[in-house]
């Protein structure tokens, strides 16, 4: 009997050993979780005002996320009163030394590069991690390029194409250029309404022309 006594005692006690424990954690989660995101919306938003032109609305209030290929990004619509000036866009790769390398990636209207900043990876220290320096040379080449020029190639020269890898890095660097890859595709999908707007637009002048035509000669 007092054997089943104790181990009786012995499941109680570490019941609410557990219990007591998980309080903790939930109270601990509960009171960092708002100051851990406040400090990632605070990265997100800083890292889209490097990377697109001048803008006067608030576009982390107006992202939405499209997805292609099966990969989904985030996207930061810049705008100058209603007009959009550019686009940042949030978007990732698997393919780094380290694993996943995520970066914000600024875009004109016409698609050509305005600058990238880095929001998370996990690449050497010294190595793969000079992605970190947005005055390097190898984050600095993308600037001013757009994806959709037949005589850029948006690849590593290793692999035929225009970009300068890190030295030692040739892995991430790849990554990188499949981050903006993932980003410019991301880009076009969310640009299409506003690239048709821009179609359409010549098209209704050329009307309000005619009709003006013909009221003068009314």
């Amino acid at each position: 009997m007092a054997r089943e006594s104790t181990f009786v005692n012995m499941s109680v006690t570490l019941f609410a050993v557990c219990l007591i424990a998980s309080a903790v954690l939930g109270g601990v989660y509960a009171l960092t979780k708002e100051p851990i995101d406040a400090a990632q919306i605070a990265k997100i938003n800083g890292a889209i005002g490097g990377v697109v032109p001048e803008f006067d609305n608030a576009p982390s209030a107006e992202m939405f996320t499209v997805e292609v290929d099966g990969k989904k990004s985030n996207v930061y619509p810049a705008k100058k009163g209603e007009e959009i000036v550019g686009y940042a866009i949030e978007a990732s790769s698997s393919k780094g030394f380290g694993g996943n390398i995520t970066l914000m990636v600024g875009f004109k209207p016409d698609g050509s590069l305005v600058k990238t900043s880095v929001i998370s990876h996990a690449e050497t220290p010294g190595l793969g991690a000079k992605i970190d320096d947005s005055q390097s040379h190898f984050v600095t080449q993308f600037e001013g390029r757009n994806p959709a020029d037949p005589n850029f190639k948006l690849s590593v020269k290793k692999d035929g194409g225009d970009i300068d890898a890190i030295t030692a890095s040739t892995i991430t660097s790849r990554a990188y250029c499949d981050v903006i890859e993932n980003a410019y595709k991301a880009f076009c999908e969310a640009n299409k309404n506003n690239v048709k707007a821009d179609a359409e637009q010549p098209v209704e002048e050329v009307q309000e022309a005619a009709n003006a035509s013909e009221e003068a000669q009314n």
